[in-house]
């Protein structure tokens, strides 16, 4: 079975750090992935919105934020400006296509969609995919074939330019297997390949886990073979969770899964004749605020 990593690029940390330490974990354990950019200005300091969130505090608390992503992202877009990732780190990002991975979207500005899209109209909505859209062609020369929502943040005008960029694939959502979204009441086309396992920062801390506890959380809930998407961060994996994700590849490797990019993973699917769900919105453990989550099944 295959086993296919969505690597979020969240931060320009993550970029200039993280993404180095991924390729070379990626590279020793022969596994494919997908890496997913925020190609505009970190902001990352904004998150601080975020504070009267259910949830949001506790997440905070349990998973160490500032000792993840250092004080300066913190203070990034209040305190100190917001470096522009695109500009700055395109030679990072151009290294993950030309060591053979799949490279797309997550977004513009990271803060600013997992924030501001839920309650978007489509005009917001259609400004900020674009941008990162003209943005990753820059950089890499050619469109973009995959988008991954930040925080699995959407909204139906959101899901509709995925249609219209002509995407075949995409990973926007929570789920348990792929299916073609109905997104209020509408059929579209782009797949959604959704992420199927907890992360780790939504398992660490919990219920007592450990770094090493959450590992055979994540591995016990892949025992029995299924398809899978695993969503790592180049914020953690990347950094002080990286011991924790080569345990992930050497346990999943040895349960007999290929490690594989999305694309791999949509090249076995006839696309097209996928089951089809509604896409609905609620909560997660351990994260807080409502996601996009693959709903019902749609049979009529």
């Amino acid at each position: 079975m295959k086993l296919a990593l969505k690597l979020d690029i969240d931060t320009y940390r993550g970029t200039r750090e993280g993404v180095p330490r991924l390729l070379e974990l990626l590279r020793h354990a022969g596994a494919g992935a997908t890496f997913l950019f925020s190609l505009g200005p970190d902001h990352t300091g904004r998150a601080i919105r975020r504070a009267l969130r259910p949830g949001f505090l506790g997440k905070v608390k349990r998973t160490s934020v500032l000792e993840h992503y250092g004080l300066r992202t913190l203070l990034y877009g209040t305190l100190l400006p917001g470096p522009d990732i695109g500009v700055e780190c395109a030679a990072t990002m151009r290294a993950v296509r030309e060591a053979g991975f799949e490279a797309g979207i997550h977004c513009w500005d990271h803060v600013r969609w997992q924030d501001g899209v839920a309650r978007a109209d489509a005009d917001w909505t259609a400004r900020e995919f674009e941008r990162a859209r003209v943005r990753f062609a820059e950089i890499f020369g050619a469109p973009a074939e995959v988008h991954g929502a930040a925080g699995w943040q959407m909204n139906a005008h959101a899901f509709r330019l995925l249609d219209a960029a002509r995407l075949r694939y995409a990973s926007d959502t929570r789920g348990t297997q792929p299916f073609l979204p109905v997104v209020e009441g509408e059929r579209l086309r782009c797949a959604q390949l959704p992420t199927t396992l907890p992360t780790l920062d939504e398992l660490l801390g919990t219920k007592g886990l450990d770094a090493a506890g959450v590992v055979q959380r994540i591995l016990g809930l892949t025992a029995k073979p299924a398809r899978h998407v695993y969503t790592a961060h180049a914020e953690l994996e990347g950094a002080k969770l990286a011991v924790s994700f080569a345990a992930l590849l050497e346990g999943w490797q040895r349960q007999g899964y290929e490690l594989v990019s999305l694309r791999s993973l949509a090249s076995e699917l006839d696309l097209a004749a996928l089951p089809r769900h509604a896409v609905v919105y609620g909560p997660i453990p351990g994260r807080s605020g409502p996601l996009a989550r693959q709903g019902k099944e749609v049979t009529s």
